[in-house]
């Protein structure tokens, strides 16, 4: 560990307003957390710092440890960037332990120290939860800013969970019309009561497959087999990560994926121009974490992606289509393929995909019109719009 890493945050001081002019509007950047996606959280933290309008919002980076402590953590974009293959981690050191008040309409940090009265850090108005996986991109945590009466960034405690569980985001999907591709999915008492039953299940989808946790995201766990005698060591390394394992039919296609930003004043959500994922398959045979994180000189991310316009129009309209289906507000990443005769398959929807400025989201609306920037300041100003709670 670095120097810079080993240093505690200080408490940001709350500002006053002078002169009776207004406040900024305060941002809880709330990033880490318990999931395997921590260091890529943190990452996407990194980037959100460094470009969010410091003169209109002022600015609590609040980390989440792998334990789930809340900690103030250092308002410096370096300390949680992804760099020469260091993954950063936010841990108990990182800062003073704070809590989101829960009443009704009070919107405050509060600071705890040992041996300390704990002090108010202020009012909150709005959190950008920049947290992936579990424990915070599945409605967890969204179902805890909804007790705090807070703004936040994307989508509610529904939209959230469905979109983290690859097996009921496909039944809610098909539910609406949308083309999904074949799968199965193994229970973790169904493969523990009887295996060869699950391989009996799993046997109709072909070769290869895709075996995936079922709520995990950035690659992670995912095992591509082209021999079913692999398929349970493939299931105990998804299982690593979630105890319930999806199996997906491969698919012949081109990894395609849209940007959607949701709609302003009741307008319809927006999407952005398509981007697509290439891997150089001497390096790697899919899109994995070590390729998407530590590995970029191998993949070439193309964006906007050289399709036909028809088949731009169709991937545009079934990423919002997506989008709709499972009620998710704010942003959204759409994964589809296109297959060789243009049909267009939703792979899966990611409710808080990858934020860096290098990341495809932010890419692709860079390549439609709105800089990282500006999207920043989007989402944070459609979180201050939508209401909070039920709506």
């Amino acid at each position: 560990m670095s120097d810079a890493a080993a240093t505690t945050a200080s408490v940001p001081v709350v500002p006053a307003p002078g002169d009776g002019a207004p406040r900024k509007t305060r941002v809880a950047v709330l990033f880490g957390g318990r999931s395997g996606e921590h260091a890529i959280s943190a990452s996407t933290a990194a980037g959100v710092l460094r470009a969010i309008d410091r003169d209109r919002y002022d600015v609590v980076p609040v980390g989440i440890t792998r334990e789930g402590r809340w900690v103030v953590a250092a308002d410096d974009p370096e300390r949680w960037q992804i760099a020469d293959g260091r993954l950063p981690e936010v841990t108990a050191d990182s800062g003073a332990e704070v809590v989101l008040s829960l009443t009704q309409g009070e919107r405050t940090l509060r600071v705890l120290e040992q041996g300390q009265v704990p002090g108010v850090l202020g009012e909150v108005d709005v959190v950008f939860p920049l947290l992936h996986g579990p424990f915070g991109e599945d409605g967890t945590v969204q179902g805890l800013l909804e007790l705090a009466d807070v703004h936040y960034v994307g989508a509610g405690v529904l939209a959230s969970a469905v979109g983290m569980d690859k097996h009921f985001m496909k039944l809610v999907l098909a539910g609406q019309g949308l083309a999904v591709g074949p799968y199965a999915v193994i229970r973790p008492a169904d493969w523990e009561r009887d295996r060869e039953a699950c391989v009996a299940a799993v046997r109709p989808l072909g070769l290869p497959l895709f075996v995936k946790p079922a709520r995990a995201g950035s690659s992670l766990g995912i095992t591509r087999v082209d021999d079913l005698a692999h398929l349970p060591a493939a299931v105990e390394a998804a299982r690593e990560h979630d105890p319930k394992v999806i199996v997906e039919a491969g698919i012949d296609g081109r990894e395609v994926e849209c940007a959607v930003l949701g709609g302003r004043d009741g307008e319809k959500p927006r999407a952005s121009l398509p981007g697509e994922i290439v891997v150089d398959h001497d390096s790697h045979t899919f899109y994995d974490f070590e390729a998407k994180y530590l590995d970029e000189a191998h993949v070439d991310l193309r964006c906007p992606a050289d399709l036909p316009q028809a088949v731009i129009d169709e991937v545009r309209d079934v990423a919002v289509r997506t989008f709709e289906a499972v009620g998710a507000e704010g942003l959204s990443r759409v994964d589809v393929f296109v297959t060789p005769d243009q049909r267009v398959v939703v792979n899966e929807i990611n409710t808080m995909p990858g934020f860096t400025p290098f990341s495809m989201y932010p890419r692709m609306w860079e390549a439609s019109g709105l800089s990282y920037a500006e999207l920043v300041d989007e989402l944070i100003q459609l979180a201050l719009q939508r209401s909070t709670g039920l709506r």
